[in-house]
């Protein structure tokens, strides 16, 4: 190989030392984080010295994550306490999402089968922690994780969401959260939905360029809602299917209409030509 090319990876490696994730550090904490929490038969039988061990277990490694991305071992441990301290009020606001699932999925037996089972409830954990570390400014981990959560469930919210309480996603495949944004209390979103921005350009980087979803509003599979301009008013059901690029007042219903036309002798209106 070129000598030449050995050095220029050798440079750029040097260069971004500083920028680096180590994915399987990073992978195991958030695993090791949500089983503590809600895996509740990894603690069932542990004693409360145990508990306090998986937990500096998990501040140890936390900060080892954030050395290789954050100067300074007093900014280290600022993030660390931060997030830390932050995670009772995490674990409430999730326990509410995880209720909201159960409240309103009638397959759900149990809080303890979404708090397992759910890759809803996974992904909206994830992000939750994701999002805590944006608002931080910690850079690169919460969109690595947020990236790790759409790996495993099919579920891309973008850490920089903002997204209220007893949040409810429903199979959840294919869901799309843009950075910008902002979803209010005890919306529901079911599979195939996209929030997402009507222009991509770089330049729209800073700007609000995703919709503002209000409180209690329904969003059924298939539907994309986008724009920065554009707000569903609380209360409102959007359709399976519809392209929303435009406001809608509170308490709106948003839909296709259907049409059953049953086959006869007549010709139909349009050629039934598929090619697939």
């Amino acid at each position: 190989m070129d000598r030449t090319f050995i050095e220029l990876l050798y440079e750029q490696g040097q260069a971004t030392l500083g920028l680096i994730v180590d994915k399987r550090s990073a992978e195991a904490f958030v695993e090791n984080l949500f089983r503590l929490l809600f895996r509740r038969e990894s603690r069932k039988y542990a004693s409360k010295a145990e508990l306090v061990h998986q937990y500096e277990g998990l501040r140890g490694s936390f900060s080892s994550i954030l050395f290789d991305i954050i100067p300074g071992k007093e900014a280290v441990e600022r993030i660390e306490t931060a997030f830390f301290n932050a995670l009772p009020g995490l674990y409430a606001l999730l326990l509410d999402d995880a209720r909201a699932i159960l409240q309103n999925d009638p397959a759900a037996a149990s809080l303890e089968e979404v708090l397992t089972a759910y890759p809803g409830f996974f992904a909206i954990g994830i992000y939750r922690f994701a999002h805590q570390l944006h608002v931080y400014g910690v850079p690169l981990l919460p969109r690595f994780l947020a990236e790790y959560a759409h790996s495993k469930t099919g579920i891309d919210i973008h850490p920089g969401a903002r997204i209220g309480t007893s949040f409810f996603i429903d199979h959840g495949t294919g869901i799309v959260i843009g950075e910008t944004t902002i979803i209010g209390d005890e919306v529901k979103i079911y599979q195939g939905v996209t929030i997402g921005a009507l222009h991509v350009s770089k330049e729209q980087a800073r700007v609000k360029r995703h919709p503002t979803i209000g409180d209690r509003v329904i969003i059924y599979s298939g539907a994309t809602i986008l724009g920065g301009e554009t707000v569903v008013g609380h209360d409102s059901v959007i359709g399976g299917n519809v392209w929303l690029t435009q406001s809608v007042p509170p308490q709106s219903v948003v839909y296709h209409k259907s049409e059953v036309i049953v086959r006869g002798k007549q010709p139909l209106p349009e050629p039934v030509n598929f090619v697939i």
